[in-house]
């Protein structure tokens, strides 16, 4: 039976017109949707540890309905508390009205075990365990949602900051520091040399010792801001118009020189501004404990240099404690880390100097390296724990264990390099979450084709206390469901190994033959083929696959957490995105595949991937033939700062519009559809139509979707059939389904936002 009416006349229309098999193809990825979801049992959990203690809780899908656990690892025992088919049971009891358990919202389970609370109908609920009463309490109440937003802080707008004696306060006026003693209510003016254009920071630091401020000497910069209009905006017939504060590259930005200050003297200590010019940043503004000094860290624009300096309070002498210089880009945004041993005068900081994201332990008072604590060809990724007092690290990593160099894998290791342990055993991609005490820790594992399996273990030794939960796919796989193949080919050097999947359709037949399309995502900021288990890909790829179609993902050269030098090749070079070992990898996938059709290869993705795939078919026209582009940053130049300089490089040089799909819009030779939300605030959608506007002027035929009052989005299910449509018509040459006589009863734009 059909599960919609709308699908069932989508059905007729296409058999009306003779298009039986491309209906049958519509008809099966809409019913995927749904016939996927739910079928994995006793798969990924989220861990829930009660605070100061090694209970935690967790709710898995069982062949029962969803369960809710609770484990005590100091016991080693794990119980049942709750059952969402029994709760969704009494809850209808309780309203007299049916239940749909996808309406009950942010289930947790209290501390003390006995009652769990809710949210139902726009209200709280408490649940009492095990009797299943219930008690509706008050509204709910929505949080904000988190802004993304590039403005820059108002440095004039802090109030006065108490001295940690309690006995001063201190604040900017006139652009200067005042202090205020609190006993005599006297106020004293310690800086004279701040106005309009240069002035001092309202948010100040006192020293431990109450003796000393440190504030920074701003010199601020003129705003950039991205306008809009919102062309049909609710609940007004007019168009609104609006602005963002957002920062492009080359754009000025305000520089910060921390200046020390004796208040008991009433002089200026110390002041480094010559040290720290061009400034994209700084950073991590700290007193010692002994009020004797300030770090802090320097990121030059162009992100080659990045330093911590400290400044001295006694003598105001200025010393780089670590240098890191780069002959391309120092990935700050990404590979950043620094822990202060402040009892041994130590840093623990992260460098890619030898070729690989590993730690050093620094001497912070010299500036030397005391040792390399990790080494080998591999990636940290992540520290979880630094124990000071057993001087042992915790942290994530890749590429050191054998097969995919993206799995993860935790580790720990002594702050002089022994003792290295690998503490998650299990061949895949892990992840794991500590107790408060980090005693235990729950490991889960998977791959794209095994479902996870979850342990708790021993954190000093990885020891396998007891088996959580071992997933069974066995619904899944009575669906059809095809597992995803990883594969592997040598990229363009002949070497180097280039990582990725194939998802193929769920009736799939290797004596047919499946036109190839790539799901694309290039940003140079991490890897991006996915590593876990799971049952359906969204954003079109399953779609894609039980339309007709076999999806790649493939992450080339140019993106993250592999070595430097892979990395390195985007450097001012967004253009590449890993190409040259993209096409490698697929031909070398199709030639093990004879099912494999990449005579006309499309190519697809959002952001920077709708960056990549618009530029797949102007530099790469031979082999990507359809391309579809979501909301693409087309030009480095008009995109946000911080992510462009950092791949591109700063001064802007020729290399931008090298890269530039506007730039290079004349080159199209194959179909391009584009698509942007008029209200996008991440990627300015003039970025889009100055794409259009060089078209249009090269005389090229092209599609586009303009998304009224949409962001950073898809389309939901309307773009998401949009762009199926598109890779249907130009590629399967087959008419897509005529769908204007249909009436589906609710919007098809749907939120679909990547974060």
């Amino acid at each position: 039976m059909m599960r919609q009416t709308g699908i069932f006349f989508l059905w007729l229309i296409c058999n009306c017109v003779g298009g039986q098999t491309i209906a049958d193809k519509y008809q099966r990825s809409e019913d995927f949707k749904h016939l996927a979801k739910d079928k994995v049992l006793h798969g990924y959990f989220v861990p829930h540890w009660f605070s100061e203690t090694n209970r935690f809780w967790y709710s898995v899908e069982t062949s029962e309905g969803e369960k809710f656990y609770v484990v005590d690892a100091d016991r080693n025992k794990k119980k049942e508390l709750l059952s969402i088919n029994t709760l969704v049971k009494k809850l209808a009891d309780f309203t007299q009205h049916s239940v749909n358990k996808e309406e009950l919202r942010n289930i947790t389970i209290n501390e003390n075990l006995k009652s769990c609370h809710l949210i139902y109908e726009g209200y709280n609920w408490t649940c009492q365990i095990p009797s299943y009463k219930l008690e509706k309490q008050e509204l709910y109440k929505e949080k904000e949602p988190y802004k993304w937003t590039m403005a820059q802080a108002d440095q004039l707008s802090g109030g006065p900051v108490k001295s940690p004696d309690g006995k001063r306060l201190g604040y900017i006026k006139n652009y200067n520091l005042f202090v205020k003693d609190l006993s005599s209510d006297k106020e004293i003016q310690i800086s004279y040399d701040g106005g309009l254009g240069l002035f001092y920071s309202s948010f100040i630091q006192w020293s431990p010792d109450s003796k000393k401020i440190m504030t920074c000497l701003v010199q601020p910069a003129e705003k950039h801001f991205v306008n809009y209009i919102e062309s049909s905006p609710k609940g007004q017939l007019q168009p609104v118009y609006s602005s963002i504060e957002y920062y492009k590259p080359g754009d000025a930005l305000p520089q910060f020189y921390p200046t020390i200050f004796n208040v008991e003297q009433k002089i200026k200590v110390a002041s480094c501004r010559e040290l720290i010019p061009n400034q994209y940043g700084i950073e991590y503004i700290r007193w010692d404990d002994e009020s004797e000094y300030i770090t802090f860290e320097y990121n030059k624009r162009g992100h080659q240099t990045y330093q911590v300096i400290k400044l001295d309070a006694q003598n105001g002498k200025s010393q780089v404690v670590i240098n890191e210089h780069s002959n391309t880009f120092i990935d700050y945004s990404s590979k950043h880390y620094r822990y202060d041993v402040n009892s041994e005068n130590e840093i623990i900081w992260a460098s890619e100097r030898d070729g690989w994201n590993h730690l050093y332990l620094y001497d912070s008072q010299n500036g030397q390296v005391k040792n390399q604590i990790t080494k080998g060809e591999w990636v940290v990724r992540n520290v979880i724990r630094v124990d000071e007092e057993k001087r042992n690290i915790i942290f994530a990593a890749s590429g050191k264990e054998q097969g995919d160099p993206y799995y993860l894998y935790y580790y720990s290791i002594n702050f002089d390099g022994s003792g290295l342990k690998l503490l998650t055993e299990g061949n895949g991609n892990h992840r794991v979450s500590f107790s408060s005490d980090f005693r235990f820790m729950v490991d889960s594992w998977s791959r794209v084709d095994m479902a996870p399996i979850s342990v708790l273990r021993e954190t000093s030794n990885g020891n396998h206390l007891m088996t959580l939960e071992k997933a069974d796919i066995s619904k899944l796989l009575d669906t059809g469901w095809t597992k995803p193949e990883v594969f592997k080919a040598k990229g363009r050097d002949g070497k180097t190994d280039i990582w990725g999947m194939i998802l193929k359709p769920s009736n799939f037949d290797s004596t047919k033959t499946y036109p190839v399309i790539e799901y694309i995502y290039a940003g140079p900021h991490s890897n991006h083929v996915p590593k876990d288990f799971r049952s359906y890909y969204n954003r079109c790829r399953q779609s894609l696959t039980e339309l007709g179609f076999v999806v790649v993902m493939i992450d080339g050269m140019g993106t993250s957490n592999r070595s430097k030098a892979f990395h390195d090749v985007c450097y001012k070079n967004l253009k590449d995105a890993g190409f040259p070992d993209r096409i490698k990898w697929i031909q070398s996938a199709a030639k093990e595949r004879p099912y494999m059709d990449i005579s006309k290869v499309g190519i697809y993705g959002k952001s920077a991937g709708g960056q990549n795939s618009t530029g797949a078919v102007l530099f790469y026209p031979d082999f990507y033939k359809v391309a579809v582009s979501v909301c693409g940053c087309h030009d480095n130049r008009m995109d946000k700062i911080w992510w462009n300089e950092q791949w591109m490089g700063w001064p802007i040089g020729k290399e931008y519009a090298e890269c530039s799909n506007v730039d290079n819009a004349y080159r199209l030779k194959g179909d391009l559809f584009l698509i942007t939300g008029e209200m996008d605030q991440n990627v300015d959608p003039a970025s889009t139509y100055q794409v259009v506007d060089a078209l249009i002027k090269a005389n090229k035929d092209f599609g586009l979707l303009t998304l009224p009052g949409k962001g950073h989005e898809w389309g939901g299910e309307y773009g998401e059939r949009r762009i199926c449509n598109y890779f249907v018509d130009k590629i399967l040459s087959e008419k897509s389904p005529h769908i204007n006589q249909m009436d589906f009863g609710r919007s098809l734009i749907q939120t679909d936002i990547d974060r």
